[in-house]
């Protein structure tokens, strides 16, 4: 009975290590014949991203063709060149047939170029290159009169930015002035008489809530564009950055912020010089307060501490309007009670508590085309370019 026992067990025990044997064989020539199961997956990917490619491709290629090798005209297009030198050889711009590009477009608008009927509008220092209907060349010929006539060559422009605490203003000055047409909701626009201009602007310098915020007189080439910029940098401490690794574990994150105002006036005289059509941009960004925070920082060894942060605090306002209006007249923009472009300080050393520290105003900008002046002493003069040119001597 002994005897049977060990046999059996001996038997079990050569079927055990047979059975261990071929499983740790089986493993390794599994492991042998697959590696890795990530590389191959990502090798599965990457065909499979090379092969979604070709297909994109083919499928992009299987659409192109060379068509019929001529420009269509199914709708009597036809291809004209204008000679522009006249206009380009005497203004010292970068690129100025960019501005006759602009103000093609401002009359004709952007759509009808990049649809049915095809069209091409295209230019260099020295050609305008245009593919359109008849009618289209029509507006493309009126605008480019404005830009070759040499009595509309370059301009004087005022442009006086000015804020007023009130706009109670207008209770005796309104019924001078021709209300015109704007589209920008709250915003304002009248046209005045040089002389009545002059008187307006004098009475509201006496008013203790007025403020001068830009008097440059500028020289503009017919159809350029003028900037007039003044902004100055306000730094504040934004936020905490936590870091271990320093003293006294964390770090102030600076911020900073332009605050100011940005003027910019393209204006285009008539061919007979009478009337001027004006693009005017202004931008205005102002911090009305500094909100602070106190933020937990990490523990010293002395006591606990307390990070002030500054949250800002921004008003600010646009405008970007098209205007028209006669040379012999001023005119007269106001945006409404709006942030000012800088902060305000009173002109008597008696502060009246309720309008002290007021940050908003009635915002006005009056613009005026004092005449053509002759640059061709000095035609290569980069001052016009800043505003920082000589005062022209007008009204005001």
């Amino acid at each position: 009975m002994k005897t049977n026992t060990s046999l059996s067990l001996a038997w079990l025990g050569m079927i055990f290590i047979v059975r261990f044997v071929t499983a740790e064989t089986i493993e390794s020539d599994s492991e042998a014949n697959q590696p890795s199961s990530i590389p191959v997956a990502e090798e599965a990917d990457e065909n499979v991203r090379q092969v979604s490619h070709e297909q994109d491709t083919s499928s992009v290629e299987s659409l192109v063709s060379r068509g019929e090798g001529v420009l269509p005209n199914n709708h009597g297009q036809i291809w004209r060149e204008y000679d522009i030198r006249k206009y380009t050889s005497r203004v010292t711009a970068e690129k100025p047939e960019q501005a006759i590009i602009d103000w093609i477009l401002r009359e004709t608008g952007t759509e009808l170029w990049f649809s049915e009927p095809l069209g091409i509008l295209s230019a260099s220092r020295e050609t305008l290159r245009v593919y359109h209907t008849p009618q289209i060349h029509e507006t493309v010929s009126l605008v480019l009169t404005r830009f070759l006539n040499s009595k509309t060559a370059s301009h004087a422009f005022g442009m006086r930015l000015v804020t007023v605490g009130s706009p109670n203003w207008r209770s005796k000055a309104l019924r001078k002035m021709v209300p015109v047409s704007v589209q920008t909701p709250g915003t304002e626009a009248w046209l005045l008489s040089k002389e009545e201009a002059a008187v307006l602007l004098n009475k509201l310098r006496q008013r203790n809530d007025y403020r001068e915020h830009g008097t440059p007189d500028l020289l503009i080439h017919n159809g350029q564009q003028e900037t007039i910029e003044h902004y100055s940098p306000q730094r504040y401490v934004r936020s905490v950055i936590y870091r271990q690794n320093v003293w006294p574990g964390y770090e102030l994150d600076v911020g900073q912020i332009q605050e100011g105002f940005s003027l910019q006036l393209t204006p285009l005289i008539s061919p007979d010089g009478r009337t001027v059509d004006a693009v005017v941009k202004a931008k205005v960004d102002q911090i009305e307060k500094m909100e602070e925070v106190g933020v937990e920082a990490p523990a010293t060894a002395t006591q606990n501490q307390r990070i002030k942060i500054q949250v800002p605090r921004i008003s600010g306002w646009q405008l970007h309007e098209r205007f028209r209006w006669p040379v012999d007249r001023v005119l007269v923009i106001s945006r409404g009670v709006v942030a000012t472009p800088a902060p305000t300080k009173p002109k008597s050393f008696f502060k009246n508590p309720l309008t002290a520290g007021r940050s908003r105003g009635d915002a006005l900008l009056f613009l005026e085309c004092k005449g053509p002046i002759d640059v061709g002493v000095n035609p290569g003069t980069r001052a016009v370019r800043t505003g920082a040119i000589p005062r022209f001597q007008g009204r005001y």
